[in-house]
């Protein structure tokens, strides 16, 4: 069953749900029924998404999941002869009665499980690659073009990182509650690296039919939530993580009309959640009390002036200027080369960002985005390259992932 076939409502308590429901199973049955567990989760889904469309949606939705899941898992145990016999090896016989009450883990039990699946599935012995893929699918519930899209990689690509990291995982039969705070320190860039993805997809959604996605950006605020809550997560780094998905919470309501997306320059800012700026701050102080600085406090920054600005004119573009220049020193990104070309048109001149562009070195997989096709036509509009422009412009358009997107893009090109 895929989510975005699920009425809104549906669709964001599947989002919510799809990875407690795998981690605390996995906790339960072992990593080795990954495939099963994955299967019955879905198919539990898909049995909610037809009975709660007729009738009253249970009290407890996330009970009425683990219960229907968890004999889903039973009764394909008891199908095979061999799993059957290590069912009753590991199980007592009261397992025997269909009809058996099965109770949910505690609220707290399953955020612990969904952490520690999270770090398991960020094992060292995996590429990070591999870690991405499996933790947006199997964790999160990304589609495969989803994360395709996100990733700049073919779907036949996504299927190879999930299927290398899930025979890893299964091979070396992890435990969750095994993992130690060592272990988990070292696997905190990449859970990271899975939230901030999730942030950036709910933003921008590769969805053909979806411009935001507003559910995984909630998503993204729960999980880093969690992680800030929990001892391995409380760090300056996670605040600043949350900052920065509190910023982009802020303006989310008015990205889109209508018409479809709406560039930054015309959004409505006394629309945009003053709440939600200001406990964007409280965490951006917070993140302040360590001696170190990642990219997330530096992209929470380039947030804020956005966020704490008058008017896209009375931006404090020459601070963006400055914060670009650091994110490349601590995290090197052509796409960071990208928004620090923009900045630099805003700040000083078209001309001065363009050079930024034409001096890059550009990465064969960049030159495949539409990224780089409409902010090399923006600047060439600007400085009057006009024949060059609608050529960039009309490949960005080509490439772009969504009808959505291919219509901001005329948009923005339209203004030249």
């Amino acid at each position: 069953m895929s989510h975005s076939q699920a009425p809104e409502g549906l669709a964001h308590l599947f989002r919510h749900e799809y990875g407690s429901l795998v981690a605390s199973l996995v906790r339960q049955f072992g990593i080795q029924r990954i495939d099963l567990i994955e299967d019955s989760v879905q198919d539990s889904m898909a049995q909610a998404l037809t009975i709660w469309s007729m009738s009253t949606r249970p009290e407890n939705p996330s009970g009425w999941l683990y219960q229907v899941t968890y004999k889903y898992i039973l009764s394909a145990l008891r199908k095979d002869k061999r799993q059957h016999t290590i069912l009753y090896e590991n199980f007592d016989s009261s397992f025997n009665e269909s009809n058996r009450q099965v109770y949910a883990p505690l609220v707290g039990q399953m955020s612990d499980a969904l952490l520690r699946m999270f770090f398991i599935a960020c094992h060292e012995s995996i590429s990070q690659e591999s870690q991405l893929v499996f933790t947006l699918k199997s964790l999160c519930g990304f589609s495969v073009k989803e994360i395709s899209a996100r990733l700049f990689i073919s779907e036949a690509n996504v299927y190879k990182r999930f299927n290398r990291a899930k025979k890893s995982l299964v091979k070396q039969n992890f435990v969750l509650d095994e993992i130690t705070q060592v272990q988990a320190e070292k696997r905190m860039p990449a859970v990271y690296k899975v939230l901030y993805l999730m942030l950036t997809e709910g933003y921008l959604s590769s969805h053909p039919d979806l411009t935001i996605r507003l559910d995984l950006c909630l998503e993204a605020e729960r999980l880093a939530r969690i992680l800030c809550e929990h001892p391995w997560g409380n760090k300056p780094e996670t605040y600043a993580l949350l900052a920065l998905i509190h910023f982009n919470l802020a303006r989310i309501a008015t990205r889109e009309n209508k018409a479809g997306l709406v560039l930054l320059a015309d959004q409505q800012r006394d629309l945009w959640d003053k709440q939600k700026i200001a406990q964007a701050l409280s965490y951006l102080a917070l993140s302040a009390q360590g001696d170190s600085i990642s990219r997330y406090h530096i992209e929470a920054s380039i947030a804020a002036e956005h966020c704490l600005a008058e008017s896209f004119q009375k931006t404090r573009w020459q601070n963006i200027v400055a914060a670009y220049e650091l994110l490349e020193s601590v995290a090197p990104s052509p796409m960071h080369r990208l928004n620090r070309a923009l900045a630099v048109a805003e700040n000083d001149t078209p001309e001065a960002g363009l050079k930024i562009l034409e001096d890059a070195d550009i990465p064969s997989w960049l030159q495949r985005s539409y990224h780089w096709y409409a902010v090399l036509a923006d600047l060439q509009y600007r400085t009057n390259d006009t024949a060059a422009a609608v050529q960039n412009v009309n490949k960005a358009i080509e490439l772009a992932p969504s009808q959505y997107v291919k219509d901001l893009l005329n948009q923005r090109m339209s203004r030249y």
